[in-house]
């Protein structure tokens, strides 16, 4: 078991500034020209650590600027390192998305180097990925499945590779990839530097942990938080009237970019039909989509072509978009966590956002386990001029099976819709 260390950021001292990691001149220009000045406190506590090559065990929510906090300092190692073009550092990720950004990340801090990295994920053509691969690459971001495929394949080698990270660790074992992740690991030389990024800090993180790093640095920043600079609002409102009421809020609200998550794929196809029936304009992501598709929505979306994207949990981490002023919750999640990390979304780094969640007496129980895990209660807020009135339909109406379950969960949840959902 690993002897735990622990970073304490200092209160008292001044603020820092990316000169003061002594970067070497090609990363600091990239930093300029990304315009960074501050590091973030995830950046500030784990760069230091990471150039001295420890192990680091770091808990971050996405959009704290960990990204940078591990590409930055590995970059910086291996340029001062020996070799070219020889993979020495390997960043596993969960989604073909976040692996995507991850290397483009890569690809910008790098710019004024001779690195070269490649992203390696399933829905594009393993080909290609090979031919890339054989050129010969310094670092590479991937899946671990498409990982596995190109180890069994022989296209890739471990011999010199010198650091590992696992980015949104959580989240992957949360997918499944523990075998794919173990059998990795044990395939990578022991003599390197590990990294593990999580949103949160399960205890199979832990005990993966205990088998894989050497008395790891650990890092906490805003563990379970949404930052301070999201204003989240509860929307109570019958589920026969759900659709209307997102309608009226995106049309009557100034919501510049709004991403909109719900529980279904389905429900998403069905939800996007809709709002361009409304005459909005949409863009959808899930996980039936192939890459080429999910790439385009993603386009349409950052572009502004698309001023809403509707999305599944696949959305749900990793995304890195810039401006997003909204996330809604259409469907409100079923695992607190992931309330987080949906309305994470918006409001990245210093900016500010909007989080509404759309909530039905069915879901009650599911708010009420978000508030304990916040520590506090959600505003709760009626849209002006909205006919709450409509009566319920039959269809609408939970049957006495859920309305048993969900009263013995919490026994105040009904009492707050006698207005609402007649």
């Amino acid at each position: 078991m690993p002897a735990w260390s622990n970073e304490m950021e200092d209160q008292n001292q001044p603020m820092i500034n990316f000169t003061d990691f002594q970067l070497i001149d090609p990363l600091l220009r990239a930093v300029r020209k990304q315009g960074f000045e501050n590091p973030t406190p995830v950046q500030e506590q784990a760069i230091p650590v990471v150039l001295q090559g420890r192990d680091v065990l770091a808990t971050a929510q996405t959009g704290t600027g960990k990204t940078v906090a591990f590409l930055l300092p590995s970059m910086q190692r291996m340029l001062k390192g020996q070799g070219s073009r020889k993979l020495r550092v390997l960043v596993l990720a969960p989604t073909r998305e976040l692996v995507m950004q991850i290397a483009e990340e890569a690809r910008s801090l790098s710019s004024f180097t001779r690195l070269r990295a490649v992203a390696i994920y399933g829905g594009a053509p393993i080909r290609r990925q090979e031919e890339r691969l054989r050129r010969g690459v310094d670092l590479v971001v991937a899946t671990p499945g498409r990982l596995m495929d190109h180890m069994q394949r022989g296209n890739v080698r471990f011999d010199d590779l010198q650091i590992l990270v696992l980015d949104e660790a959580d989240r992957m074992l949360d997918m499944g990839f523990l075998p794919d992740i173990d059998r990795i690991l044990r395939s990578v030389p022991t003599k390197r530097q590990t990294m593990f990024f999580s949103a949160t800090m399960p205890q199979a993180i832990l005990s993966l942990s205990h088998r894989f790093l050497k008395d790891p640095v650990r890092i906490e920043i805003a563990t379970a938080r949404p930052p301070d600079a999201i204003r989240q609002q509860i929307y109570p409102v019958g589920r026969h009237l759900k659709r209307a009421l997102l309608t009226a809020l995106l049309k009557d609200n100034g919501v510049e970019s709004a991403l909109v998550f719900t529980r279904t794929k389905r429900k998403a196809d069905l939800l996007t039909r809709k709002l361009r029936e409304a005459g909005l304009s949409v863009a959808v992501i899930h996980g039936d989509f192939r890459q080429q598709k999910r790439n385009q929505a993603l386009q349409q979306f950052r572009s502004g072509k698309a001023r809403i994207l509707v999305a599944t949990n696949v959305a749900a981490r990793g995304l890195d978009i810039e401006g997003i002023s909204h996330v809604i919750n259409f469907d409100a999640p079923e695992e607190p966590d992931n309330y987080v990390h949906r309305i994470g979304r918006t409001a990245r780094v210093d900016a500010h956002g909007i989080a509404w969640t759309l909530v039905t007496p069915e879901d009650e129980p599911l708010i009420s386990a978000v508030e304990h895990l916040l520590g506090e209660k959600i505003e709760r807020v009626f849209l002006p001029g909205f006919n709450y009135d409509v009566p319920t339909p039959d269809w609408a109406r939970p049957s006495a099976k859920t309305i048993m379950r969900n009263s013995q969960r919490n026994k105040s949840s009904y009492s707050r819709w006698k207005d609402v959902c007649r």
